[in-house]
């Protein structure tokens, strides 16, 4: 198979699809990867690397996708790259369809076979794929968050872990998922006082066993949020329905109830975000202001940290990746339960129900869209 590894676009987008070992691994499997001129230098990963890993640098973008069977990218395709996609291709990548329609109705008339690294789910229900950059965001939400707290930035001037005769900053984490778990390790662990609410009970029986004393555990509810929100000096959006548009917890005129100053790092935005204030931002402009609360909302956070990033993310797609160069999307779909649940288009046919739910899209089964 011929495998084409574009370089990313996005804004501050550094990371790169596929790290030279995983290039090295391909080609060793009896493949082609096409790697796009500088496309891994962003994450210090220099063409030079790839070449002796067995790959063919080649020029520019339209090179990758003309000639590609398989394009493996990090985020999903923009506007740019649409005209570059075609029937038949498939497109391995992070792809976030339910917050966005435009983009979803571009790739259903493309016809590329795309698989969503977020909705890959183990029976467990664990999604494997989602996972690493999910540890770097939780992780980065308490950093930014810590940053901007600081008045410099227009925040209270809190520091998250006070000091001795000072109480420390009050986190809120909407969430207990892998996005939770590892902010709310973050920020225990600078000494802040930290609450997690979550709608399961069975996931609060195991944070508390696994949390420090600094972390307190509240069954989530309209009641609970509001209360939490009021006094709280970051908030972290943590909230995630695989391959579905997040749900609104904390709505506008809840704003008028929290701190002025206070600071919202909603890491759900990629799935439209918990909070009803919040659209995408940038590395380059990453917050703005409503009714004195700030709003963090850069929709690739993974992104300023490219090295850990990138390498984090290529062990986790490179077994799957393999199973698609080496057997072909339908055989590897058909073996695999988990990459199955990944197929999100086939064809121009919506094939995920949660995407065709959040625009009214008619949704096929994966055998009807194969045959």
């Amino acid at each position: 198979m011929k495998i084409g590894v574009p370089k990313e676009i996005k804004t501050n987008e550094n990371r790169v699809a596929l790290v030279p070992a995983g290039a090295e691994a391909l080609v060793a499997a009896g493949h082609s990867v096409m790697v796009e001129r500088g496309a891994g230098e962003g994450s210090g990963f220099g063409d030079e690397l790839y070449t002796k890993a067995g790959a063919r640098i080649v020029p520019d973008a339209d090179a990758v996708w003309r000639d590609a069977d398989m394009i493996m990218k990090v985020k999903e395709p923009i506007a740019p790259e649409w005209p570059r996609m075609r029937r038949g291709q498939t497109i391995f990548t992070y792809f976030h369809f339910a917050a966005d329609e435009a983009l979803t109705r571009a790739h259903l008339a493309s016809g590329s076979v795309c698989i969503a690294y977020e909705t890959v789910e183990l029976p467990s229900r664990e999604l494997p794929l989602l996972t690493p950059m999910s540890e770097v965001a939780g992780r980065m939400a308490v950093q930014e968050g810590a940053k901007y707290l600081e008045k410099l930035y227009g925040g209270r001037g809190v520091l998250l872990g006070g000091v001795p005769g000072v109480l420390p900053a009050r986190v809120v984490i909407l969430g207990g998922g892998i996005v939770g778990i590892n902010a709310a390790k973050m920020a225990a662990g600078m000494g802040a006082q930290v609450v997690i609410l979550d709608i399961s009970l069975e996931r609060l029986r195991y944070l508390s066993d696994v949390m420090p004393a600094n972390v307190s555990l509240l069954h989530s509810n309209r009641f609970a949020i509001l209360e939490q929100i009021q006094t709280a000096d970051l908030v972290v959006g943590a909230v995630l329905i695989p391959g579905a548009k997040a749900p609104s917890l904390v709505r506008r005129e809840d704003l008028k109830k929290m701190q002025p100053g206070s600071v919202i790092v909603d890491v759900a935005v990629d799935q439209g975000g918990c909070v009803e204030t919040i659209k995408p931002t940038t590395h380059e402009n990453p917050t703005y202001v409503i009714d004195g609360v700030i709003h963090y909302a850069v929709a690739n956070m993974p992104g300023a940290v490219p090295r850990t990033s990138t390498l984090a993310l290529t062990n986790a797609t490179l077994p799957y990746a393999l199973q698609l160069a080496n057997k072909g999307w339908k055989e590897a779909v058909r073996e695999n339960a988990a990459l199955r649940k990944g197929l999100n288009m086939i064809d121009g046919k919506v094939v995920y129900p949660a995407v065709a739910e959040a625009f009214g899209l008619e949704s096929v089964s994966v055998d009807k869209a194969i045959a």
